[in-house]
């Protein structure tokens, strides 16, 4: 039966469709042809690739909906009394306008649309246009982008179609890309995206990043892939590098842009961005007008639009309260003195450390909503006073779901609840501090000094009320269900009791190395939240309490138990992780327990606890992704029968393990035709997993990664510790077995330069490699190739002939490094210094020790680091000031962690900094040594001694207090 489009008036015309890009060369030479009555059966897949079609079509049909048949079949031309007319156009998009044209529905995408706007626009079918500029109009105007239905290659050929053919689709595909600024710098196209486009989007007023970082980032990925060399540019003066001046570089994260300095295309703009960062960071008093010289304070305003779902200030050490003021006021307020004047007060009468949020005029500032964003980081703000902070998102961001919020020491743990009221739809909230080194497992005390409370004002509330409990709960708060409180020294037992009871939602719990709470405070949240199947617990003191709490059946309510299968209602069989690494109040008969009802659990760790075959055979869950079995007395055995039950095993971790060599060398032993196969472990793991992490200690060989191989080969951290022995043969084979590596961590390994030179050449991914305690020594022949991948890099004992000019080659050659250790370089001397500084001056994380002569001349060059984080200084010659911590803290405003011995102090100690000079330290580690003579004969060769660790003292900063502790171990 024939449709009524097709059979209107009877009246049919052949097309003659050709497609001029058509090969003639195409397999079928078949004529075909269609007809237009059964236009919803054409295979448009097959049809589209046909050069040539005829189709048979109702000639009213075309008159009517398309201006060209109109003019063609209808005018003065000679076809319009023809049966048979020809056209040449591309056959999909004809064959996709015809099926539309005669009733058909259209699926528009990104790809088709472009060729189908054009087959509209020659034909003019008018109807097809507006549903063409409907569809770009809807994608475009959503708040985010689906990548399935746009992509950005097609959206850029749409937008230099648009801007030559002067349409208007220029500013809304400009809204749209500046809106999702951060998916399309994610797309492998990216670097095709014209200048033009970019810096439409850069400069429009919607632009949406999560932060300048990534701004920069993306400015910086595209100029390298768009430009000539940088000597050439910088030379010629390319107009495209003033692109950076849309970047707000006072707003960037310090670590960033003290680490830019080393880019030719950025170094001015870094130099600029840093200076700026720490006249924020550092100076005693806040002031816009200072900062600025009292002109356009658009540069200081955080980016917030409307459609900013993440907001992400970590790594600022200037973003203070007035500054995220300003950033959520209109932009009018911004120009308005009299709230700048404020803004200004607000700085010089309220310090970080003691801001007292009941005081804060808010109503001074009418700050704006932002309903999108979702996710805030703050980690790593010291300047910003998080009370205070909390007071503008609950304002600001309606919508808040997740905080992050690691490293802040001000925020009191008492004031959690109150966050928690502030901002009603928080379901994830990170708190995360530096985990205190004194876990008592690990140390042995020799004294602790009484606890210093600081002295820090209180809010006015509680000055009134003081007997006001930590918590006090109105209502229950359903929607927290992750709380992160790692290294937290001042979470107690009564707070966990508090919290289980506000937040019974809770699924996710991390209490990793919160020292100060107990067994009992534990076992009460685990009690109380029922819904918890993330558990992480390493270094504390869970233990007995705890393991019951976990094991007892959840199902009884009013007295009545439900019938279940054994052990399926207890919340230890519901568990998805459990990380109690650490934990040694756990007795082998309880862990065996707690471990024979973990059956769904997918990340495990139980490292230097009680762990023996017996309880690890009792495991009998099948959905494991991650052990870590570290320092325990498993055996291959045990571990290979968790293996065999676990096929989605991804991570392992069984350093320390010397059960693992006595079992192998037992069954080397009882079963000498296996000679030297890999035992039951190895095996296993080769036979059924896909890892992409694995660390191995004792029993671990050449022939154990041979058997390893099928497991190995997207392993992306591999660590070899005391008692494996891969032999040279074997480390050079790691890049071949396991070409995806992005860490490497070698101890106590044979090495060579032709070992360390074939690593960095072949491992193109390569981040983090450590080289600790090899036999063997590499020179600066090893480094010669450039790894500009290398972030993270640790040499302790195997250089010990690096001179400076060598660790300029390193510095060449890994200019990318932000953690750097050496240890036992004995050749360097203070101009090393002027190397470190200048070669990598984004360092995180820097530790020399027993390098030389480094600090024999004092440290200055180094102090030129200036986003370190954590600073190692020890064994490098005496030469460091009596005051150098206090000097580092003001001078590197994101330093969290100090080391050095009183070996290296010039005047034979050093000053401890108080609470207000200690800025942003947590932990500050000074060891002390006692000389011992060398040998029997320094009487003869003079008064030779040699530096024999006695003690270390410590010192620890939490919101409320501080701890100084002396231990024998050398932290």
């Amino acid at each position: 039966m024939e449709s009524n489009a097709g059979t209107a008036d009877g009246e049919t015309v052949i097309l003659n469709c050709i497609d001029p890009n058509g090969s003639s060369l195409h397999e079928d030479h078949e004529e075909i042809v269609i007809s237009t009555v059964e236009v919803g059966q054409w295979d448009l897949p097959s049809l589209a690739h046909r050069p040539i079609i005829k189709i048979k079509a109702n000639r009213q049909r075309l008159v009517q909906h398309s201006s060209y048949f109109h003019g063609l079949l209808c005018g003065s031309f000679s076809e319009s009394c023809f049966d048979s007319i020809s056209i040449h156009w591309d056959m999909e998009s004809l064959l996709s306008m015809l099926r539309f044209l005669f009733g058909c529905s259209l699926d528009l995408t990104s790809e088709n649309f472009l060729p189908l706007y054009e087959a509209a626009l020659f034909f003019g079918v008018e109807k097809l246009l507006l549903v063409c500029r409907s569809w770009l109009n809807y994608v475009t105007s959503e708040g985010r982008i689906r990548p399935p239905q746009l992509h950005l290659g097609d959206l850029v050929h749409i937008w230099e179609y648009g801007r030559e053919n002067a349409t208007d689709f220029i500013p809304q595909l400009t809204d749209c890309l500046a809106r999702n600024f951060i998916w399309m710098t994610s797309c492998d196209s990216f670097h095709n995206v014209p200048f033009e486009l970019l810096l439409s989007c850069v400069k429009h007023p919607c632009l949406t990043v999560d932060s300048e970082k990534h701004l920069c980032d993306a400015i910086l990925l595209w100029l390298a892939a768009n430009t000539i060399p940088y000597d050439l540019l910088n030379s010629t003066g390319d107009a495209r590098v003033a692109i950076f001046t849309e970047i707000r570089t006072s707003l960037l994260p310090l670590p960033l842009a003290a680490g830019k300095r080393r880019c030719p295309l950025f170094s001015k703009f870094a130099e600029r961005s840093v200076n700026a960062i720490l006249s924020l960071a550092t100076s005693s008093s806040f002031s816009l007008a200072n900062i600025l010289g009292g002109g356009d304070f658009s540069q200081l305003r955080i980016r917030l639009t409307e459609y900013t779902k993440i907001l992400d200030l970590s790594g600022c050490p200037q973003i203070s309260l007035p500054l995220l003021l300003l950033s959520m006021l209109p932009f009018s307020y911004s120009v308005d003195t009299m709230l700048t004047k404020k803004l200004n007060q607000l700085s010089l009468k309220l310090e970080p450390s003691d801001m007292d949020v009941s005081r804060i005029p808010w109503e001074n500032f009418p700050v704006l909503t932002f309903e999108a964003v979702e996710v805030v980081d703050v980690s790593n703000c010291p300047m910003l006073h998080l009370e205070a902070a909390i007071e503008c998102f609950s304002t600001s961001f309606p919508s808040l779901t997740t905080l992050k919020a690691a490293y802040t020491l001000n925020f009191r743990t008492m004031k959690l609840y109150q966050l928690l009221q502030k901002c009603p739809l928080l379901s994830d909230i990170d708190l995360t501090v530096e985990s205190n080194p004194v876990i008592p497992a690990k140390v042995s005390v020799i004294s602790s000094f009484p606890a210093v409370k600081l002295q820090i004002s209180t809010s006015f509330n509680e000055e009134t009320c003081p007997a006001v409990p930590t918590f006090h709960f109105p209502r229950r708060l359903w929607n927290i269900t992750k709380l992160i409180l790692e290294g937290r020294t001042d979470i107690y037992d009564s707070d966990l009791h508090n919290i289980a009871e506000c937040c019974p939602s809770l699924y996710c719990i991390n209490l990793n190395a919160c020292t100060s709470i107990t067994d009992s405070g534990i076992s009460v949240i685990l009690l109380k939240c029922v819904g918890l199947h993330s558990i992480f617990a390493c270094d504390t003191l869970f233990g007995h309490n705890c393991v019951l709490s976990l094991c007892r059946d959840i199902s009884r309510f009013d007295g009545v138990a439900i019938k279940m299968e054994k052990n399926t209602n207890s919340s230890a069989y519901k568990l998805q992780i459990l990380h109690i690494g650490g934990c040694k109040g756990i007795s082998e008969i309880t862990l065996l327990e707690l471990i024979a009802q973990t059956h769904r659990v997918r990340s495990l760790c139980l490292r230097e606890t009680q762990l023996d075959d017996n309880s690890l055979y009792k495991f009998s869950g099948s959905s494991l992704e991650m052990l870590d079995v570290s320092d325990t007395k498993v055996s291959c055995h045990a571990v290979g029968h968790v293996v065999r039950r676990s096929p989605h095993l991804k991570c392992l971790i069984a350093r320390g393990c010397r059960h693992l060599l006595q079992e192998e060398n037992n069954i080397l032993e009882n079963f000498p035709t296996l000679s030297y196969n890999c035992p039951v472990l190895y095996y296993e793991l080769g036979k059924s997993c896909n890892l992409e992490e694995i660390s191995l200690g004792w029993g671990f060989s050449f022939f154990s990664l041979e058997t390893l191989r099928p497991a190995i080969k997207m392993l992306k951290t591999f660590i070899v510790g005391l008692g494996g022995s891969l032999g040279e043969d074997g480390l050079k084979l790691v890049p071949t077995f396991c070409p995806w590596l992005e860490t490497l961590i070698l101890y106590f390994q044979v090495i060579s330069d032709s070992v360390v030179r074939n690593i960095l050449e072949t491992l193109k991914n390569l981040q983090v490699l450590a080289l600790c305690y090899c036999f063997g020594e590499i020179s600066s022949l090893s480094f010669q190739f450039s790894a500009p991948c290398l972030r993270k890099l640790k040499l302790e004992r195997v250089t010990a002939q690096m001179t400076n000019d060598d660790l300029l080659t390193l510095a060449q050659n890994c200019m990318n490094i932000t953690e750097l250790s050496l240890l036992g370089c004995r050749c360097l001397n203070s101009e090393s210094q002027d190397t470190i500084s200048n070669g990598w001056p984004g360092l995180i994380s820097l530790h020399l020790e027993d390098c030389g002569e480094v600090t024999a001349k004092g440290v200055t060059s180094l102090m030129n680091c200036q986003a370190l984080e954590d600073l190692l200084l020890r064994h490098n010659g005496l030469g460091i000031d009596r005051n150098f911590i206090i000097c580092a803290a003001s001078r590197m405003p994101l330093l969290r962690k100090v080391a050095l011995d009183v070996c290296d102090a010039k005047d034979g100690d050093f000053d401890l900094p108080d609470f207000t000079d200690r800025r942003f330290l947590s932990i500050v580690k000074i060891a002390r040594c006692n000389l011992k003579r060398r040998t029997l004969y320094s009487i003869e060769s003079g008064p030779c001694t040699t530096p024999v660790h006695a003690e270390t003292l410590i010192l620890t900063w939490d919101s409320e207090k501080l701890s100084r502790t002396v231990v024998k171990e050398r932290l």
